[in-house]
Order: structure tokens, then sequence, then C-alpha cells
């Protein structure tokens, strides 16, 4: 018999002030203990004393530490929609080839804030069963991307917009997060100039027309 999936909607949402404090404590307290023990080790009962809670003021709104690492992983990416929406509004009117580099750098340095939570929030996604929240926020970011890359039409080469911001969206994620994962170096002060140098010829290559034949030589903007 195969176990049961854990319950990981919120039991209700805090509508007042002093129950919203207390479910702000509750999911920073689970993050703090999923980076610093891991979720084998994050009980509700740890995670009511860190927040400085009873821990049935916990069970008043989460069913389980399922649900309260699922809100953890929604605020991490409601975070990072936030961040991605900033950086495009941003960058709208630069040229390519510098909103590119800025978007990389924008990507690498959200990454690089708690990249020990992002590690943790990575391995519990399909636990928690938040990998149709993740394809949505990838669904989102494809949408800004795109129109961002529409507003930009006459620097681009004749390539189709939808499947450019595929390229250039799964480009970055997958830069960032296997950074994030598997190649923490990658991420230190010394290496990171040299990934957005990289990232951005990378796909400022892919967007932008050649110059007589040969792919233009990309600058590097501070």
């Amino acid at each position: 018999m195969a176990a049961r999936r854990p319950i990981t909607t919120p039991r209700k949402q805090a509508s007042q002030e002093r129950s919203r404090v207390t479910v702000d404590a509750l999911v920073e307290a689970t993050a703090r203990l999923l980076v610093r023990d891991g979720f084998d080790k994050a009980s509700t009962n740890r995670i009511a004393q860190e927040a400085g809670v009873s821990v049935g003021s916990l069970y008043q709104y989460y069913p389980s530490k399922e649900a309260l690492v699922a809100a953890v992983i929604d605020r991490h990416n409601r975070e990072l929609m936030q961040v991605v929406r900033a950086a495009l509004a941003e960058v709208a009117a630069l040229p390519i080839e510098k909103a590119v580099r800025k978007l990389v750098v924008t990507a690498i340095d959200a990454h690089r804030l708690d990249p020990k939570l992002h590690r943790v929030l990575a391995e519990q996604i399909p636990r928690t069963g938040r990998l149709e929240k993740v394809a949505a926020f990838n669904r989102d970011y494809f949408i800004l991307f795109r129109d961002f890359l529409e507003s930009h039409r006459d620097e681009l080469r004749a390539v189709d917009l939808e499947l450019a911001a595929f390229v250039c969206v799964t480009s970055i994620e997958a830069l960032t997060h296997t950074a994030v994962l598997h190649r923490s170096e990658m991420l230190s002060d010394e290496m990171a100039e040299t990934l957005v140098d990289e990232a951005t010829r990378l796909l400022a290559g892919y967007l932008m027309p050649r110059e007589g034949g040969r792919t233009r030589q990309l600058r590097r903007y501070s």
C-alpha cells in the first residue's frame, strides 16, 4: 500500500497582522532549519521552537512540515519573480547586449544570496508537490522574456521569439541553477564575473545578427 502524500496546502490564510507575523516567523524558521539541519531534522516541534510560537499555533496554519517547506518554496519563487520583473523593467530601454549582461548578472546575484537554501529547496520541490508551481513560474518568465525580446526586435537576427525566449531563459536558469547545486566555486567573486562574460557571449551571440559573416566582438559593460 502506497504511503499517503502529506498535505502541503495551508489550513488557513493569515488575515490579521498578528497572525501574519506568526506565519512569517514559521516560514522563516523553517528556512533556517532546512539550511542548518536539513529536512529530516526539521520537525514541526523544532520549527515552532525556532519561531518562538507554540506547536498548537503552528498546526492552526500548517498541517505538516511539508506544508511549511512548500510555503518556503512559494515565498522563494515569489521573490525570484519580483527580481525578474524588476530586472526586465530596468533593462527595457538598454541595447540588447547590455540588457542581456544585466539580466545574467541579476540571475547570478539572486542565486548567490542564499545558495544553501536554494539547494535545499531544489531537493524538496518533488516531495512537496511544487513541480507545477515551478512550471508556472517558468511559463511566466518565458512570457516576460518574450515581451522583452519583442521590444528589441530590430536588434535581433531573424528568430522565432517564443523559441528564443525558451532558449535564453532555460540557459540562464540552467547555468545559475547548476552553479548553485554542483559548481559553487563558479559563484565566487573570482569566477562570477567570468561566468557573466561567458553567459553574455553565449546569449548575445545567439540573439544578435552576425556582422560580415562572423560573430561580432562583444564588449564588457560594467
